[in-house]
């Protein structure tokens, strides 16, 4: 995985490899600038006497997670044909994951409560219209954490890197009305609808609403098709609630038969099958509710921005053989003739927020039954800051790296890549990233399609360094 460099001036500069890094923080050209993601600043060198190359930043958005790839895209002429094609080079993998869910939670629980306390156990004098009105383009907290967070790594990583450019997985593209057009021609009706991505869009919603695995049989890791839950011999029509997805054995068996009869001997499944193919994809609506939203918080960047449909990204990733993560989708957004270096590590990072305003621990009825802790500091530390705790005796004695849960007593516990360790002193801890409301963790490469990613070490790289043995040099 490549390193981020800043100049002495924290300007940014060309990335370099790891043991490049190494060996500038070994004789001391280097400091370790931030940690997750790693960034070194060099000590004798200008960006002005430095060229830097463009790049290219591409998000996927989604509604759990979104994928970033940091990529360098050069353009390649063919000899004999004279056409332009795009080759992209990944210089670094990321998936965010969001709490949208959580903060739609925690509305409803503190709703919940506030509702109980001034309707049964409090009068409170009526109020009307006093909410006053939404402004357009109004999106509810959970929706608008998503623009917020992938908007605010989309500005880390420009300051990090030299970033020209931003692709963005929005809308749908169609091919054959392009094409038809640069040559004259006029299509219409279904003709128009059938471009060359035609099917894309709604396989990859299909796959997403079933999981990816066979409606009848819940088998994975098979080829699937698109089958009829009421077969069109029998009335059925081609609207989304009428789709499913069923492995070549399951469709085959089933073939035109009503599913009542299909799946006469496991009524639990049929109840299931008929409930889910009506059940909404939420994360769907989600994803749509957002991406104008963030496609004007990527355009007030003052970068160009390109969209891209999901139909194209998928194309990408299937004409290529890339496996499916979040992160190499959005390496595959846009219109590329081949991805180089796109086995790597990626970089897990996980909302986690800064702590919260509540002081106290509520019962059922919203009253208050405990009281936390007044400051957030302790000995000068915060929860979820890392850091390196060297233990020389005792039951946890060694060293300790990870996210630390501050308590008042000064005794500390820190999640760590191996699992959580209770009871560490303040006196042994060693700050090496102040909190910043998100949690890392290094994922391994994956080797072919369909292999699952490996959870490595958080920042393994990084964490090895000899530089760190005295925390993290912020610049001034």
């Amino acid at each position: 995985m490549a390193v981020f460099v800043l100049d002495r001036q924290s300007k940014v500069l060309m990335p370099c490899t790891e043991k490049r890094a190494r060996l500038l923080l070994a004789c001391a050209r280097a400091r370790v600038h931030k940690l997750v993601p790693f960034v070194i600043r060099l000590t004798d060198r200008e960006a002005k006497s430095c060229a830097v190359q463009p790049f290219e930043v591409k998000i996927d958005p989604g509604s759990k997670v979104t994928g970033l790839a940091v990529v360098r895209v050069s353009a390649l002429v063919q000899n004999h044909t004279g056409e332009v094609k795009k080759s992209a080079h990944v210089l670094h993998l990321i998936e965010l994951q969001h709490r949208g869910r959580q903060i739609s939670e925690a509305l409803t629980a503190r709703r919940q409560m506030r509702r109980r306390r001034r309707a049964n156990l409090r009068y409170r004098a009526p109020r009307f219209l006093n909410r006053g009105n939404k402004k357009k383009g109004w999106l509810a907290p959970s929706l608008q954490h998503r623009v917020h967070t992938t908007r605010s790594w989309v500005r880390r990583l420009m300051r990090y890197a030299p970033v020209a450019h931003l692709a963005q997985e929005l809308a749908r593209f169609d091919m054959q009305a392009l094409q038809a057009q640069a040559e004259g021609r006029d299509i219409s009706g279904v003709l128009y609808q059938q471009g060359t991505l035609f099917g894309y869009e709604m396989r990859e919603y299909l796959l997403e609403k079933w999981g990816r695995k066979c409606g009848y049989c819940d088998l994975k890791d098979t080829p699937l098709e698109i089958d009829h839950i009421t077969a069109r011999s029998r009335g059925g029509s081609d609207r989304v609630s009428n789709l499913t997805l069923a492995c070549h054995s399951c469709n085959q068996k089933k073939g035109a038969q009503d599913i009542s009869v299909f799946l006469a001997k496991d009524a639990a499944r049929l109840k299931r099958v008929l409930a889910h193919a009506k059940a909404p994809l939420k994360d769907a609506a989600a994803v749509n509710a957002t991406r104008w939203s963030l496609f004007n918080a990527l355009n007030a960047t003052g970068l160009p921005v390109t969209v891209a449909s999901g139909g194209r990204t998928k194309f990408n990733r299937l004409q290529l053989g890339i496996p499916k993560t979040h992160a190499l989708d959005a390496a595959c957004v846009g219109e590329i003739a081949n991805l180089a270096a796109w086995n790597k590590p990626t970089l897990q990072i996980k909302c986690t927020g800064r702590g919260c305003y509540q002081r106290t621990r509520i019962n059922k009825y919203g009253f208050a039954r405990g009281y936390l802790m007044r400051k957030k500091s302790v000995k000068g530390f915060q929860t979820g800051d890392l850091v390196k705790a060297v233990v020389k005796k005792g039951k946890n004695a060694g060293t300790h790296a990870g996210r630390v849960a501050v308590r008042a007593s000064g005794s500390f516990n820190i999640q760590t890549s191996k699992g959580l360790v209770q009871g560490i002193s303040h006196a042994h801890c060693t700050v090496m990233q102040r909190a910043d409301g998100y949690g890392y963790q290094q994922v391994a490469k994956m080797d072919s399609i369909g292999t699952p990613p490996m959870r490595g070490t958080l920042a393994r790289s990084a964490l090895s360094l000899p530089a760190l043995k005295g925390g993290v040099s912020r610049a001034k």
